[in-house]
């Protein structure tokens, strides 16, 4: 039974002042994304899915995908305006794409299995991959493999936060029998100078957040379903005349929220030892390139992916 992997490869990563998506961090030029697609592979994952840019699509290739293509399938799809439902057409000033539900409707034509959704800058763990491919395996039992259901990893917010600056967190609640309850997309959020975890966004002083709150991390677990109903929801959002034209953005965990309170989806909080960290600013490299490290010292992973 396939199972797909989609890494979203296509942001600008305007705050770390770079392409992060393919900075070499790993001890011996790895990028980020190759201990993913290491780590899912080796939890059964038999598919990889890049949705990157048309303009970086050579050089993705030579970096990345003609080596995963030896491994297993491949395939690629473009975060392009011409990948927008109901052809709509942005603000011609507009350049920066509309977020990650245009990002994972972007591969729709190259998916028809159940799937996985993930950042091309995080790095997950061993262990989310294994929640995840086991949750995915269990989807397609379910109504052909395409029941309106979904799945996603959490991690503790303290583990997720930078020193270097705010990050955006989807802070989730879930009930008693692990269904997810809510997915608040959380912006400014900071470490305080009293160690307390802020969220900057409406005042100076910070509102305190819970340390312990678990939080998304953009790894998702999807069935083909999800395509019909986020390209309504997409067209809508970009229609509504809602926002700014120039920066307004859809992304999964209030497309997931929409889905769970107004047409029923059930998605499952995967409980993982993982440890997550990512790279939002270029003072961040240092910090995950020593995580990276170690992990090769103590065997996690072998000397070179």
């Amino acid at each position: 039974m396939k199972t797909t992997l989609l890494i979203m490869a296509a942001g600008l990563g305007s705050r770390y002042g770079g392409n992060k998506q393919i900075d070499r961090i790993g001890p011996n030029g790895e990028i980020l994304m190759e201990y993913s697609i290491h780590d899912a592979l080796a939890s059964g994952f038999d598919k990889v899915v890049f949705v990157i840019k048309r303009g970086m699509a050579e050089s993705f290739r030579e970096m990345v995908g003609d080596k995963i293509a030896k491994k297993c399938e491949v395939a690629y799809a473009f975060q392009e305006f011409d990948s927008l439902p109901g052809g709509f057409l942005p603000p011609p000033q507009r350049t920066k794409p509309y977020g990650t539900v245009h990002a994972v409707l972007a591969a729709r034509n190259v998916i028809h299995e159940p799937f996985a959704v993930i950042n091309a800058d995080d790095y997950y763990g061993r262990d989310a991959f294994s929640a995840m491919a086991e949750s995915l395996r269990a989807m397609q039992q379910l109504d052909g493999g395409c029941p309106k259901a979904a799945s996603m990893v959490a991690y503790d917010l303290h583990n997720t936060v930078s020193e270097n600056g705010t990050v955006t967190r989807g802070v989730c609640e879930k009930d008693a029998e692990g269904h997810l309850v809510s997915v608040t997309e959380t912006y400014k959020i900071q470490p305080a100078p009293d160690g307390t975890i802020r969220d900057y966004e409406h005042s100076e002083e910070g509102r305190i957040l819970d340390p312990n709150a678990l939080v998304s991390m953009n790894f998702w677990g999807f069935t083909p379903w999800l395509f019909g109903t986020a390209a309504r929801r997409l067209e809508q959002f970009l229609s509504d005349g809602e926002g700014d034209p120039l920066k307004k953005e859809y992304v999964l965990p209030l497309l997931v929220d929409q889905l769970m309170h107004e047409e029923g989806l059930q998605v499952q909080v995967l409980n993982t030892h993982a440890v997550w960290f990512g790279i939002t600013y270029r003072e961040d490299k240092a910090y995950v390139t020593e995580e990276l490290r170690k992990l090769h010292e103590a065997g996690v992973y072998p000397a070179a992916l």
